[in-house]
């Protein structure tokens, strides 16, 4: 496993950067259409589906993209048996062999209910994507790790909480994430609703590290040095939203931040296509009311955005960047003297 690991760090190390725009030259209409077309189709012949998915395709990069589309717009993310996984995993911590019966017994439910209803969790998602390219002659791979969101509370490090996917493509490695990409989970009701975010396919490393933090770090595919656990934890959070209109951010580089009064605050991130500045807004949140700014100052140079915003008084502020009504990111501000 060492010499594996070892051997797998060169090959990162030597790779550039590996991310969707490598692919812009690529019209990526055939192959959605194909997995459009196959929408009623079921999982219960998995060789099937993936030549139906790729045999009309010529590029690995297309196939693949037929693949991950049909499994994004097809398979619904199931919170509530996310939620009874990790309440049992919780409940038997201490107890490895219980832990070890509910981890096989569940696994059974997990694929069972997967292939029946195509209903699953991240783990199902990552298998299928995985199963469906390599049954395609794609190399595709599970990568086991921490996900990370408004609503996730890390406080276990050994326990992994999220699974997604590296598949290499023209001898290259790229990341993308099925489940956060397929659609969005109610948050009181936990129904779920498709609705696919194309900025989770062949994401940026660099952004995708910023919401995954895989066990083996090797998965991040990061050119220089890899981020630790606890960074990591400190980064902004990052919603959904923020795949779909941007492709990095730079600054801040924390959720907490310590600032001075009227001391000039700069937010500079990427895009994925220029929008309208009238779009552009942050909501501010001081504990007592809650109110809606635009930045002092808006620049757009091509796709790079750098906004600017003052506080002229002191306090906490939870402050969130919008765009139109997409929540993009969230920081917190403790503004002093």
């Amino acid at each position: 496993m060492k010499t594996f690991g070892l051997l797998l760090g060169v090959l990162m190390t030597i790779q550039v950067q590996a991310q969707r725009s490598d692919f812009d030259a690529i019209d990526f209409k055939k192959a959605d259409s194909i997995a459009l077309t196959h929408k009623n189709a079921g999982l219960k012949n998995l060789p099937e589906l993936a030549h139906h998915l790729t045999s009309d395709l010529d590029t690995e990069v297309e196939k693949f993209r037929a693949i991950y589309m049909w499994v994004c717009t097809n398979v619904a993310n199931d919170y509530r048996l996310y939620l009874k996984n990790k309440k049992k995993r919780e409940k038997f911590e201490n107890d490895s062999l219980k832990l070890d019966e509910w981890n096989e017994s569940f696994k059974k439910k997990l694929f069972s209910k997967l292939r029946k209803r195509k209903k699953t969790i991240c783990s199902g998602y990552s298998y299928i994507v995985s199963e469906l390219s390599k049954l395609a002659g794609i190399n595709c791979v599970m990568v086991n790790g921490f996900g990370r969101t408004s609503t996730t509370t890390i406080d276990n490090y050994n326990a992994a909480n999220h699974s997604w996917n590296a598949v290499k493509l023209h001898d290259k490695w790229y990341l993308c994430d099925a489940t956060w990409a397929s659609g969005i989970v109610h948050p009181f009701n936990y129904g779920f609703k498709f609705n696919y975010n194309n900025g989770l396919f062949l994401t940026n490393p660099d952004f995708f590290a910023m919401t995954h933090y895989p066990i083996e770090s090797e998965w991040m595919l990061l050119k220089g040095e890899v981020p630790s656990f606890q960074s990591f934890l400190e980064n902004p959070i990052l919603y959904g939203k923020a795949y779909k209109h941007l492709t990095a951010h730079h600054t801040p580089t924390a959720l907490n931040n310590t600032i001075k009064k009227n001391e000039t605050l700069i937010f500079k991130y990427e895009l994925v296509e220029p929008i309208d500045k009238n779009d552009i807004s942050f909501i501010i949140d001081n504990g007592f009311d809650t109110i809606t700014v635009k930045p002092t100052s808006v620049v757009m140079e091509g796709l790079s955005l750098t906004l600017e915003y003052v506080f002229n008084k002191t306090g906490y502020f939870d402050t969130h960047f919008i765009i139109g009504d997409d929540l993009i990111v969230s920081y917190t501000f403790k503004v002093e003297y």
